[in-house]
């Protein structure tokens, strides 16, 4: 198993080259990037955006601007600046190098996990990812073990039960929380338990409370449930459906097999035949798909939840460095995307081997 771990973790490298590679391509067709950007602002808001480049004042870029040699420029609106000007705004975001000089810099700097530095906030990418880093850990760590925790007994007992009034009543709360999306029932539960109407039980906003600094280790751990409890309640009501699903399937499928005949035949107890031979050939197809549920928790599924309960998470920065054009961060985010994306692959092959230990990945070509 070391050696294939070993191999793996060699194979994340031309992994995330192609990931980035992949951005970076996609990223240089993108219209609107940080320089047409600049040049609308600079159009519109000329003195406040001068302010940006070294205090040059009004007056000379108004100068810059009265020099322009009329000639066409690749940027949209940037006809009548002074292409001088133009150069160094390519100069300070740094398009002034060809796109693959740019590409093998990034690359270089990534290797160390230099990410670069914001366009919009003035701040290293790298920082910026660890200050949201704690929103998005907080609700795709606890969403992701809640709804395994509630999804995997529920989808035995299901399967165990198949056809009672236990399965049929509880496949219909499945359906409505598999149709309904996890931001409406975040709306659902504000209206009812955040003020929105009838309640005010939970706060609306943050991740703590303004006086956390003056709270103790056990009440800043009750802060903390009270701030997450209504945004992980509603990824988890939205998210335990189809994994439920899954696991009832998988179990079915398990035990209408052979060996499950024999060892009921051979006298053992239902548990022993459920939990000791069902369980670890039906967990497979559960614990391959854990990857993909965590990482969609983690960014994708968290984005609206983190705009609607104001918590300031990796999705939330995702979608504004995107709006924004902030190349830096956009790259930097899928960095890590991709990064803990892989390493949760990895982390699945090994949970494998633990839940079957005649899976041998070495035996394999990785």
């Amino acid at each position: 198993m070391a050696s294939y771990i070993f191999k793996r973790l060699l194979l994340m490298i031309p992994t995330l080259l192609g990931i980035m590679l992949v951005s970076f391509v996609i990223i240089q067709f993108v219209p609107g990037g940080p320089v047409e950007r600049m040049i609308a602002q600079l159009q519109g808001h000329g003195t406040e955006a001068t302010a940006r480049f070294g205090g040059s004042s009004s007056g000379e870029m108004g100068a810059s601007m009265q020099s322009a040699t009329g000639q066409s420029s690749k940027y949209r609106g940037a006809q009548g600046l002074d292409p001088e000007f133009i150069a160094e705004l390519e100069a300070l975001y740094g398009f002034d190098k060809p796109a693959h000089e740019r590409f093998i810099l990034m690359v270089g700097n990534y290797l160390h996990f230099d990410l670069g530095q914001s366009y919009y906030r003035d701040i290293d990418v790298l920082e910026l990812v660890l200050e949201k880093m704690p929103v998005s850990i907080s609700l795709g760590l606890w969403s992701t073990l809640i709804i395994y925790l509630i999804s995997i007994p529920l989808g035995i007992k299901k399967a165990v039960r198949d056809g009672t009034h236990f399965d049929i009543w509880t496949s219909a709360a499945i359906f409505i929380g598999y149709a309904i999306p996890s931001f409406m029932f975040a709306i659902l539960l504000i209206v009812v338990f955040a003020g929105g109407r009838y309640f005010d039980l939970f706060p609306l906003r943050g991740l703590t409370s303004d006086n956390w600094q003056e709270m103790g280790p056990i009440q800043l751990a009750l802060d903390y449930m009270w701030h997450m409890a209504l945004p992980i309640a509603a990824m988890v009501i939205s998210g335990f459906a189809s994994l439920t699903m899954l696991t009832k399937n998988s179990f079915l499928d398990e035990i209408g097999k052979q060996y499950v005949l024999t060892a009921r035949a051979k006298g053992l107890a239902e548990k022993q035949v459920l939990y000791n031979h069902v369980f670890r050939n039906a967990m497979l197809i559960v614990i391959a798909g854990f990857p993909a549920a965590f990482v969609h928790i983690f960014f994708t599924g968290s984005l609206l939840i983190e705009v609607i309960f104001s918590l300031d998470g990796l999705g939330l920065l995702g979608y504004e460095s995107i709006i924004n054009r902030d190349y830096p961060v956009v790259l930097g985010t899928l960095y890590f995307y991709g990064l803990i994306g892989l390493v949760m692959t990895l982390i699945r092959d090994i949970v494998y081997v633990m839940v079957d230990p005649r899976i041998d990945f070495e035996a394999r070509a990785v």
